[in-house]
């Protein structure tokens, strides 16, 4: 199989003449005589080994070359030349990253020997990666449970941007499970072994705010005793999470807008800027459309944190996921308690597929564990449940049937449809506005009168 091999060699007749021996074994080769030309090379083209030799004398020796050849391109293997095979040498080129190395006057042999085991590597390495790959595409996100179309939209899209830079918004109503959906982007992430840092902007008080993302010097302010590096240099290759960012103030948006758009920080107090490594990924419950419509929040700092936007579904769109949720919180919650794990009597599950989940996973689970500390038997009945689940009336809209008790009031009707076309658009108050016919204005009474009525917005 031809592979494309880049010869970088500062004598031009040496260079060529391995870059021959490389064309007559079936071999691409591309020479150079610095390692400049050689980085430009390898940001330009697919290559598949690098053969360095150990003097340049260009600025740069051939150790340092491997060396950011392994930064960069961590999948070229590198094999470094040198005339002195002495054991320093050789341990220079390991340190540096290096492949192999070897000596000169070249073995035509050797050098093929040295050439084939690489690329050979090389080819392991990636069959690995996509073996991984595949077997990563099917295992289950940590902690994101269910079989729901509306969830596999959301694994499915997570997968896609996980390896990628790009700044992801994670929107959904509040206990939709945004920080579990933050989590999975960094742990498939290349960022996965460095750190993962969250602050919720709605969490920690305005003044405060700027000091916990970009940090301080000693005496910027009254209780500054010393310096304190802030979350965007506490995650130095690794994810920055901004839960809540729709609650952030004025003032410190158009900060983060710059320090977003510089990738750089200057703590408070500080004189010079620092730039950082880290991927940042923010949430927030807000329609931030309507609030940039509003004026509330930044529609350049908007477009800066929307590149990507992963909307999580609400847990009432995900069907039978009620379920599964609920026979893992089960399990979690009565193993922690050191008890058998029950299950659910069909009557009681019957009820948690019906009930709305105003409150999303974050209030199933808050039932689910009320419902395991009343329960008595090897099952969770119905009466272990809230009341206000075994009594909750389901949100269809029924026109026309036989029954007059599930006949309802034009009130009671236009509440349920308001509800159900903002679960439909995915809780954008913008675009259920324009579905139902209606300014946002009309929309948020509409939706103030449902949450005094006992409804769930």
């Amino acid at each position: 199989m031809s592979h494309r091999v880049l010869v970088v060699d500062d004598e031009p007749e040496q260079g060529e003449l391995l870059g021959d021996l490389l064309r007559r074994r079936g071999h691409q080769a591309e020479v150079v005589s610095s390692p400049t030309e050689a980085l430009a090379v390898l940001a330009q083209h697919d290559i598949a080994l690098v053969i360095a030799d150990v003097h340049l004398g260009q600025g740069m020796t051939g150790l340092e070359l491997c060396g950011k050849v392994r930064e960069s391109w961590p999948d070229v293997p590198v094999i470094v030349v040198t005339g002195a095979g002495n054991l320093e040498t050789a341990i220079g080129a390991i340190r540096a990253g290096a492949y192999d190395f070897v000596t000169k006057p070249l073995s035509a042999d050797a050098i093929m020997v040295a050439v084939g085991r690489a690329l050979d590597l090389r080819a392991l390495r990636a069959e690995v990666g996509r073996l991984r790959r595949e077997v990563d595409a099917q295992r289950p996100i940590h902690g994101i449970l269910g079989e729901s179309a509306a969830l596999r939209e959301v694994v499915e899209l997570i997968r896609r941007v996980a390896d990628s830079d790009a700044t992801v918004l994670v929107t959904g109503e509040s206990g939709t499970g945004k920080e579990l959906v933050s989590r999975a982007l960094h742990d498939l992430s290349p960022r996965r072994e460095r750190p993962f840092v969250a602050i919720n902007c709605a969490a920690v008080p305005a003044n405060l705010l700027e000091s916990e993302l970009f940090g301080h010097v000693r005496g910027a302010f009254t209780d500054a005793k010393r310096d304190r590096v802030g979350l965007f240099e506490q995650a130095p290759g690794g994810t920055v999470f901004l839960d809540e960012i729709g609650e952030m103030p004025a003032e410190m948006q158009a900060k983060l807008l710059r320090v977003l758009q510089e990738r750089r920080v200057r703590p408070i107090g500080g004189e010079e800027e620092r730039e950082f490594d880290a991927r940042v990924v923010c949430a927030t419950n807000r329609d931030l459309e309507s609030e940039v419509e509003a004026g509330r929040f930044r529609e350049d700092l908007f477009y800066r944190v929307n590149v990507v936007n992963i909307h999580v579904p609400p847990l009432r769109d995900r069907g039978a996921d009620v379920l599964a949720l609920a026979q893992h919180f089960l399990g979690k919650i009565a193993t922690r308690g050191g008890r058998s794990v029950p299950g659910l009597s069909p009557p009681a599950a019957r009820l948690l597929l019906a009930y709305d989940w105003p409150g999303n996973v974050r209030e199933l689970e808050n039932c689910v564990e009320r419902a395991l500390a009343l329960a008595r038997g090897d099952e969770v009945v119905v009466d272990d449940l809230p009341e206000k689940i075994r009594g909750y009336q389901p949100t269809r809209l029924v026109v026309g049937g036989d029954d007059v008790s599930e006949l309802i009031t034009l009130e009671e009707m236009e509440r349920r449809y308001v509800r159900k076309v903002l679960a439909t658009v995915g809780g954008n108050k913008s675009q259920a506005a324009r579905v139902l016919g209606i300014d946002r204005r009309s929309l948020y009474r509409r939706l103030e009168t449902s949450t005094t009525d006992g409804g769930a917005d």
